[in-house]
């Protein structure tokens, strides 16, 4: 038995030095993760975990995927064991095979959103959208990690692949062993016949997204039931005015409604300047009862928060004025890129605090820093703040307030195949007033 371990290793190990290095490629961690006790999920310990990665990539298609094992040691004590995260494995609390299994698959994919006719990825999504973001903005299903990977889906067909450029669609899924948040946005180009014209490049399109379980990841849905299901519908034109590279220009409307009645408008701009720097503006109207982008980033973290205040707030007849703004750049070869969204009403912060987020600003931010700035060294950092004011009455005090914001960082330092991780997570829980942290520390060799 052991030879055939030490022979499976050797062959891992080798393998990829004889392969093509820009098909395959072989990555094996030592690491160690914060995560729930199974035996007792209020309380966090620290467990080992080793894992091996390969990745193979041919042409527009590529797979990679994730064999991690995590574990405890104890060799002092009486009797000495090596214990196995069993939730990894085995199901339990109400997940089946599929949920354990599929993410085993860390991502399938071909082809790439916004340059490919046809696209499709499974697994990991960090950053889809559909539309002009009403709905769907930045939806993300890796809010888990590193406790929890879902295996989802994103995926895109125009038409323009046929000869056909009067139809496409896209479509998501946010876990596939589920089928829990379920949605995709279906445009034609009415004028398609005068090509890739001014005209011919106007779209309509219809969007809906469902979401069959909001109480799926609640420890504790009782204080949110009755539950239901949870559906936006929503409309949109779309119009590429400008598709040049030193200068593109997209000006859209779009309309949503929710499952409570209420309504939202929005009309903006947005695209790029000088091929480095990102922009975006849009007016905004908003009824009582009415979250813009449902679906945002962390909408795994807030789903059950968010559908017990769409349910519980009768739509209002008049309409909220509100505003964003983005901004956003890539300097140094794309080795340096910066994003940030501010949204905010036009009216004054409420007197007395309310859980409509559409009365107060709200931020967002993420700054990425490849190894061509500091050699050896990337960071991921991103900042999200919701009901900025709500605390303090003070906009500005509140941005580094980190009640009700989510905090992500990650370092990668790599010297020759080596690489350190440093992944840390700190999520604002509503419920019980206090953080969720997620940290993960881990070692590899990448070939």
């Amino acid at each position: 038995m052991k030879r055939c371990v030490l022979a499976a290793l050797i062959v891992a190990l080798v393998l990829p030095l004889y392969a093509d290095g820009n098909g395959f490629g072989f990555n094996l961690g030592l690491g160690s993760d914060l995560l729930p006790d199974p035996d007792n999920p209020g309380v966090s310990s620290s467990w080992f975990k080793l894992g091996a990665r390969p990745e193979l990539a041919i042409g527009k298609f590529a797979i990679g995927l994730d064999f991690t094992i995590r574990f405890q040691i104890d060799l002092d004590g009486d009797p000495q064991y090596v214990r196995i995260y069993e939730p990894d494995w085995i199901p339990r609390d109400g997940k089946t095979i599929f949920d354990l299994y599929l993410p085993k698959i860390m991502y399938v994919r071909y082809g790439y959103r916004g340059e490919d006719p046809f696209y499709i990825k499974l697994g990991s999504i960090s950053d889809f959208m559909l539309g002009n973001g009403l709905i769907v903005d930045n939806y993300a299903n890796t809010r888990f990690l590193p406790t929890q990977r879902l295996f989802g889906l994103e995926a895109g067909l125009d038409g323009e692949l046929f000869g056909f450029p009067l139809v496409g669609f896209e479509v998501m899924a946010a876990n596939l062993a589920r089928l829990d948040v379920v949605g995709g946005r279906v445009y034609v180009r009415p004028l398609a016949v005068f090509g890739p014209s001014l005209f011919g490049r106007i779209q309509i399109g219809a969007t809906a997204v469902f979401d069959n379980d909001p109480l799926l990841y609640v420890a504790d849905p009782t204080p949110y039931e009755p539950a239901s299901k949870v559906h936006v519908y929503g409309a949109d034109v779309t119009f590429p005015v400008l598709r040049g590279g030193l200068l593109s220009l997209t000006a859209f409307a779009e309309g949503a409604e929710e499952m409570n009645g209420a309504r939202g408008l929005a009309t903006g701009v947005r695209g790029a300047l000088l091929r480095f720097i990102r922009y975006g503006a849009q007016i905004r109207w908003f009824q009582q009862g009415f979250i813009p982008s449902y679906f945002d980033t962390n909408y795994d973290l807030y789903r059950a928060e968010r559908f017990k205040f769409v349910r519980d707030t009768a739509p209002g007849t008049e309409y909220v004025k509100s505003w964003l703004a983005s901004l956003g750049f890539d300097l140094f070869a794309e080795n340096l890129s910066f994003r940030a969204t501010v949204d905010g009403p036009f009216s004054p912060i409420p007197a007395t605090p309310s859980d409509d987020q559409t009365l107060y600003p709200h931020v967002r931010g993420r700054l990425i820093m490849k190894e061509g700035i500091i050699p050896h060294l990337r960071i991921t950092g991103n900042y999200e703040k919701y009901y900025l004011g709500r605390q303090s009455g003070d906009i500005f005090k509140d941005l580094i307030n980190f009640e009700d914001a989510s905090i992500g960082l990650q370092v990668d330092y790599k010297v020759g195949f080596s690489m350190l991780t440093l992944y840390l997570n700190y999520i604002w829980d509503p419920v019980t007033g206090h953080f969720l942290t997620n940290s993960s520390l881990s070692v590899s060799i990448q070939f």
